[in-house]
């Protein structure tokens, strides 16, 4: 091969590189691929969940600080590996972080100090609105969505009113509270560390992929599941961070600066995702159930609201957090650790107080609390005719005022 030759095969390999590693995917790519993990999962008869493992992380933390007997928290709970969502909600942290060393995009990133501030108050009414709704973002308004239950959209209108209030609130607050607002000088990563780091990318790839085999033959059956949700939450986490796909976005930003792509890659993934799984509930692949929270309508709307109003001040969403902390923004450590411990304190006293716990006298089909039921489009339009319409058209709903919005920034706020 000539000098010429290598030249450009070098340079045709770095194109190549920077564009699967270091230019920002198409966040309808994003949002296409997400949807595709998920449906593995579910043919395997798992959920992507986020809020459960978060409020596992709280329930460790309960008890470590001598509350966990006071709220009714187990004594012996899972190891932070055994603990399934758990697992996916750490290798989508490892995924996100990954994908920032190819992109060199690592860094310590330290707010200003009334941000920390906001994050602990974002965080902990993210905790109690994912308690009331049965989920975050993901658990509360993705999940029963793609598994055709209205609680899904009732708690999509709680986050709309959420973000909307959310965002007014913080203007206000940077119009009145000066205190804590100058930003710290920015940590830089000496130019050495930053060439090495997509190489640290690859060891972190490496060692992943080992685990996930080592797991799979390994002879324990429990250990062959995990190492499915291994490669699943790092495929998560590593979609999320290239994409920069976030729900917290995709509610805010039409009220912010009125942008919309966010919004319709997010109904895109729904668009896709909707008629797949739908087929797979049909060939009873899984049960749509273990993804309905019992919130309809009560709980999803106003879990909806709260955690829509904390995320905007946290700075994200649950899994939009996760995958930031990854990338090294010490304000979603904070929001995170916050949102798990109120997480876990606000579902042990919402079902110490029964608001929460499961009604043993229901004799239905669908499980029921305080704040709503299990519901089931299909179960209660009989038939997926009429469910997919429903959903379809709720779809075109919101993709028809994020357009407006796009072109007459109607309901911008700034």
């Amino acid at each position: 091969m000539s000098g010429k030759s290598s030249a450009k095969w070098v340079a045709g390999f770095r194109s190549d590189y920077d564009k699967l590693f270091v230019k920002k995917w198409s966040s309808y790519l994003g949002a296409v691929l997400l949807v595709l993990v998920i449906l593995a999962l579910m043919i395997n008869g798992m959920v992507w969940g986020v809020f459960g493992g978060v409020k596992f992380w709280g329930d460790w933390i309960n008890n470590l600080v001598g509350l966990g007997p006071l709220l009714g928290v187990p004594a012996e709970l899972d190891g932070f590996l055994t603990h399934r969502m758990s697992l996916m909600n750490i290798t989508l942290v490892i995924g996100a972080f990954c994908a920032a060393l190819f992109s060199r995009q690592f860094a310590p990133s330290r707010p200003p100090k009334l941000e920390y501030v906001w994050a602990a108050l974002g965080g902990c009414l993210m905790g109690i609105g994912a308690a009331l709704a049965g989920g975050c973002t993901t658990g509360g308004f993705f999940n029963p969505v793609l598994h055709s239950s209205p609680a899904g959209w009732a708690m999509w209108v709680g986050l709309l009113a959420g973000a909307a209030i959310g965002f007014k609130l913080l203007l206000w607050t940077m119009e009145n509270i000066s205190w804590g607002s100058q930003a710290p000088p920015m940590l830089t990563l000496p130019q050495p560390i930053k060439q090495v780091l997509p190489l640290v990318g690859w060891f972190v790839m490496a060692a992943v992929l080992f685990w996930a085999v080592q797991w799979r033959y390994s002879s324990s059956e429990a250990l062959e599941v995990r190492a499915l949700i291994v490669l699943a939450g790092f495929l998560i986490g590593f979609i999320l961070h290239r994409s920069r796909l976030c729900f917290a976005r995709a509610f805010r930003e039409p009220f912010v600066t009125g942008e919309g792509e966010m919004t319709k890659a997010m109904i895109l993934a729904l668009a896709v995702g909707l008629p797949l799984a739908a087929l797979l509930f049909q060939k009873k692949v899984i049960d749509p159930y273990v993804a309905i929270p019992v919130t309809f309508w009560i709980g999803s709307l106003l879990g909806g609201l709260i955690f829509g109003i904390g995320m905007v001040f946290a700075g994200g969403c649950a899994s939009g957090s996760l995958w930031r902390m990854g990338e090294g923004h010490l304000k979603l450590w904070v929001g995170m650790f916050f949102f798990a411990w109120m997480g876990s304190t606000s579902s042990a006293l919402f079902k110490k107080f029964q608001i929460t716990s499961i009604d043993e006298t229901n004799l239905e089909s669908y499980e029921r609390t305080a704040l709503g039921f299990q519901a089931y489009l299909p179960e209660m339009t009989s038939g997926w005719g009429m469910t997919l319409l429903i959903s379809g058209g709720m779809l075109l709903l919101w993709y028809a005022l994020v357009r407006y919005n796009e072109s007459t920034e109607k309901f911008t706020l700034m």
